[in-house]
């Protein structure tokens, strides 16, 4: 198997692990890189000194490619990107923020970029800027998300019809017969964040992994629009946020209802009544916990069992 995100990133298969707040330690980036695919740091939840010790550790832990995940808005991004440059961090995955800003100056300094985007709109303000390639990411995906919905299935084939840029399919992505589907409406590659949350590499707490598996169709919902939408799992949190909305609540008394510390207290300390849980609709389809090799093991594979089924009985009408 080889395409343009293979060649790009240097790795064996088309499979990007979701750098995702408090679950992305160097942990699972390794194990993820090492198994043919391309681990990113979640920095999200890391102050800089933090990231520099997850890179070196890293490092230490495998010598395939791997990246770090940067959400533009956090006060300290800039001091996380000169850790980044000065620990020749060869991949960063930009997002919520104009991928113009520093896409130039990472290439300057030999570093590839991807940028996340939920909606096509902003195709043209990703190829102004000069990355590498672009994250498609659809609606049903886990934490922050675009405030227009738009489902991975639209969006991927919105944003292949006006660009030529490698696309990464994000959102709803679990099992290969996804990846599958994936690259057929025109992505080159996918990321998958829920699926590497329940894996035993994640640095997740063990009650939201349980919780992740617990999930059915309807645990997830997208909310806090009027600040970041994000999906979460509803929760006794969640629904003090629906009441709160429903009643009326102004920005500032939301933020403050959000307090600090809550995505930490949930996902990495383990209070699943009163902690944020962000995970991704396709939480509903993951029963059980297993190692990173593995997941990447069974994509794979029902990669090309997808594949050879839909050669098989769908040839031509």
């Amino acid at each position: 198997m080889t395409n343009k995100i293979i060649k790009l990133f240097n790795i064996e298969y088309p499979i990007i692990q979701g750098g995702m707040i408090w679950c992305s330690e160097w942990q699972l980036v390794a194990a993820v890189s090492n198994a043919g695919g391309l681990g990113l740091l979640g920095s999200g939840s890391m102050k800089p000194e933090v990231l520099r010790q997850q890179i070196r550790k890293t490092k230490k832990a495998t010598n395939k490619t791997f990246g770090v995940n940067i959400p533009l808005l956090y006060p300290h991004t800039e001091e996380t990107i000169k850790i980044i440059i000065d620990e020749k961090v060869p991949v960063v995955f930009t997002s919520a923020g104009n991928p113009k800003t520093y896409t130039k100056f990472f290439h300057d300094n030999g570093v590839k970029v991807a940028h996340v985007i939920a909606n096509s709109k902003f195709v043209s303000k990703c190829e102004q800027a000069g990355v590498d390639a672009i994250v498609a990411e659809g609606f049903e995906a886990g934490g922050h998300n675009g405030r227009e919905e738009t489902s991975s299935m639209v969006l991927i084939q919105a944003v292949r019809q006006i660009t030529n840029l490698p696309i990464i399919a994000a959102g709803g992505i679990s099992n290969g017969q996804a990846m599958l589907a994936s690259f057929i409406l025109g992505a080159d590659a996918v990321q998958m964040g829920s699926r590497f949350v329940a894996s035993t590499e994640s640095s997740a707490h063990i009650n939201f992994k349980n919780e992740v598996l617990k999930a059915n169709e309807g645990s997830t919902k997208l909310t806090l629009k009027q600040l970041t939408p994000v999906r979460l799992i509803k929760n006794s949190f969640f629904n003090e946020v629906e009441e709160a909305q429903l009643n009326g609540v102004n920005k500032e008394d939301l933020q403050n209802l959000l307090g600090k510390g809550r995505a930490k207290s949930g996902m990495y300390n383990g209070d699943i009544n009163d902690g944020e849980l962000e995970i991704g609709q396709v939480s509903s389809l993951i029963k059980n916990i297993i190692s990173a090799e593995e997941i990447i093991k069974n994509t794979i594979n029902e990669y090309n069992i997808a594949l050879q089924r839909v050669k098989k009985e769908f040839s031509g009408f």
